[in-house]
């Protein structure tokens, strides 16, 4: 008896010391860390949604759409979860793959991350954002991943924007595209945004990119109510989005269409043209009308993922490079537009405006001849004259009298470099400033920079005038013997500015570089008031009911050292290149009574290829309201190539047939560029 009562005892022992460890464990769990797990349950039972802003528009200067957006269905995949799986999620990607119709393979290779040795389709993203593998997938398909989310854990299907392109290539280096925002971006970013989603996306060239946060909007949370399989059993809280701005651009995309197959047709007419572009400013803003680069490419292809091989195509020197927009990012010696800037040079050193000038067919600078176009000489003439014949030998003459004046080849003290300061007042050498990535600075080889290149160059040209060039010497041995020569030269003197360097530079040949925009700010600040101004593509920014945000202005960089009566002679000398000049055969027949055309052709020489052809051109001559700048490379002479091409321009702007017959009314109304921004209504169409 005794014995079972000390039984009973040792388990009301044990029991008490269970119960009082339940107790305190109960204690523990309710009081002390109660808040803790509360937390953790909740949650495990919601998810926390960033809900992406629909971006905003990109709209021409008459409101017509150049980027919109469509809605569709996407199916993205979460590579994280799926990668926690077994066997790392490939059951779940096989019964993906069957119901979107495609193959295990395919998905995998999208959800791979992009980096050295992979080929595209891959992911350049985040690695922990949900990723888009499918952008247009039906409704049914959509359903069948919704219905049965146990058998999708990680896949999601949601209506979502993708950006649309109605107009094709048109201004496709101008416009840009979109690429998923890599986690280096979001690490950066920091805390001063909300999280980013699986098709948060970031422009990459363009407009897209400078304008990206605008037109990006806010985007929102959505806090959502889960069971443990992952189904979505209500919404807790839901903080909605903020719309991107529509970005007004000036572009008239009617403009933009015949400025493209102007130079389409300009590349189809000459048969080694390996790329083009061309440029149309209001003459008055600087504001561009249209920026056309080719070969162009279709900016969809970004959309839901590029292949490598479109890829490696948009990449290709052999496809033209279609990503490069040649308007501002492609350098090419100007030829003889660019004696504006070198006239102007003259008068500023004192050479007269109404003087009298030889042009002989050769002249000397120091024992090297410089010869006219074809060696013919044109007698005296005046300045007005020695550019519309495009006489080069006045040129040549006032560039070596410069050059000596400056010391020659033994200068000393601060030299003058009359040719290459007028041309940094024009605006070359330097970006313009557009509103626009990437644009090239051009380059004018003053003394300054043949000194900058020798050191840059010296050893590399010291150490081939020893060795020469055996790799040209089997297809050339000439070729290899002159490079062998410069070399040598250049490895000794290559410091000095030459009187051939400074000659070459009076023509627009040699080492000077410049961009056809440069050439078309340059020629609108000339024919204009003589501002020059930093062109703008960017018009407006507008909420999305038609709130003006802000007005994108244009802002003015510089004046040009010219009183207005120097650059009115100038003006009207440029006047008669298209009616008596080096133009007058590609504007024969164009209405001049009605629309008269100024302007300069260029034929740049270019070793090894065809020449570059160029043509400056502004209309109307006597209060212009456009410049039109194009560029053929590899194209010929300026007046065969170029200048066809912005006649047909202006036969789109202005309604005029080939025979100069008024085809309907012009294209702008009244023959101008868009004065004022088009109305958006409040419900997002535009009114005007």
């Amino acid at each position: 008896m005794g014995l079972m009562r000390g039984r009973l005892v040792v388990v009301q022992v044990l029991v008490a010391s269970m119960l009082a460890v339940l107790a305190v464990r109960l204690w523990q769990v309710q009081v002390v860390r109660g808040a803790q797990y509360v937390v953790a349950a909740t949650e495990t039972r919601t998810r926390d949604v960033i809900v992406p802003a629909v971006r905003g528009q990109i709209l021409d200067a008459s409101g017509r759409p150049l980027v919109r957006n469509r809605t569709t269905l996407v199916v993205s995949v979460d590579r994280t979860r799926l990668n926690r799986m077994e066997g790392g999620g490939r059951e779940v990607l096989r019964r993906l793959a069957s119901v979107l119709g495609r193959r295990p393979d395919d998905l995998r290779e999208r959800i791979r991350a992009c980096g050295p040795g992979v080929s595209r389709p891959c992911w350049p993203g985040s690695p922990f954002q949900p990723i888009p593998i499918d952008a247009d997938v039906t409704t049914r398909e959509a359903l069948q991943i919704l219905e049965r989310q146990e058998m999708f854990p990680g896949v999601t299907a949601e209506v979502q924007a993708v950006r649309q392109y109605p107009r094709r290539g048109a201004g496709a280096q101008a416009l840009g595209y979109l690429q998923p925002i890599t986690q280096e971006e979001m690490d950066r970013r920091g805390g001063r945004r909300p999280a980013f989603s699986g098709v948060d996306l970031v422009g990459r060239d363009g407009l897209e990119s400078v304008y990206d946060v605008p037109l990006r909007g806010t985007p929102g949370t959505r806090r959502m109510q889960v069971d443990r399989l992952g189904k979505v059993m209500g919404v807790e809280r839901n903080v909605p989005p903020v719309p991107g701005d529509t970005l007004i651009t000036s572009i008239d995309a009617r403009v933009q269409a015949v400025t493209e197959k102007a130079l389409a047709e300009a590349m189809k007419g000459a048969p080694r043209a390996d790329g083009a572009a061309a440029v149309v400013l209001d003459a008055r803003t600087s504001r561009v009308v249209a920026l056309a680069s080719a070969p162009t490419y279709d900016p969809a292809v970004w959309t839901g993922g590029i292949s490598e091989g479109e890829y490696q195509r948009l990449l290709s020197g052999k496809a033209g490079k279609p990503l490069v927009s040649r308007a501002i990012k492609g350098e090419f010696a100007p030829g003889s537009t660019f004696k504006v800037s070198s006239v102007a040079a003259m008068l500023k050193d004192g050479y007269p405006l109404h003087g009298r000038y030889d042009c002989p067919g050769s002249f000397m600078v120091g024992d090297r001849p410089f010869n006219n176009f074809r060696g013919i000489a044109l007698g005296s003439l005046t300045l007005h004259m020695a550019l519309v014949k495009s006489c080069d030998t006045i040129f040549y003459r006032a560039a070596y009298e410069q050059w000596l004046r400056d010391g020659g080849l033994h200068p000393r003290g601060r030299t003058k470099e009359p040719m290459a300061s007028m041309a940094r007042a024009y605006g070359f050498g330097r970006p313009t400033g557009i509103d626009l990535p990437g644009e090239s600075p051009g380059r004018i080889p003053d003394r300054a920079w043949k000194k900058t290149m020798w050191a840059a160059t010296k050893e590399t040209n010291c150490k081939r005038s020893r060795t020469g060039y055996p790799e040209v010497a089997r297809k050339s041995p000439s070729r290899a013997a002159f490079l062998k020569r410069l070399a040598y030269e250049n490895c000794l003197e290559g410091f000095q500015l030459r009187p051939g360097d400074a000659a070459n530079f009076s023509i627009g040949q040699g080492d000077v570089l410049v961009t056809p925009l440069q050439l078309a700010a340059a020629y609108a600040a000339l024919v204009g008031d003589g501002r020059l101004r930093s062109p703008r593509v960017g018009w407006a920014l507008v909420r999305p009911d038609g709130t003006k945000v802000k007005e994108i202005e244009v802002p003015v960089t510089g004046r040009l050292p010219l009183s207005p009566r120097e650059r009115a002679y100038i003006k009207g000398a440029l006047s008669q290149v298209a009616s008596d000049g080096t133009a007058a055969g590609a504007f024969s027949g164009f209405p001049m009574d009605k629309v008269k055309v100024g302007g300069k052709t260029g034929t740049a020489e270019v070793y090894g290829k065809a020449d570059t052809s160029w043509f400056a051109s502004f209309a109307p001559a006597d209060r212009p309201r456009f410049v039109i700048v194009a560029m053929v490379s590899q194209g010929g002479m300026g007046g065969q190539t170029a200048a066809p091409a912005v006649r047909k321009i202006y036969e789109g702007i202005y309604g005029f047939t080939p025979d100069g017959k008024r085809a309907g009314p012009p294209i702008l109304a009244g023959g101008r560029p868009a004065s004022a921004l088009p109305v958006i209504a409040r419900d997002g169409t535009v009114a005007r």
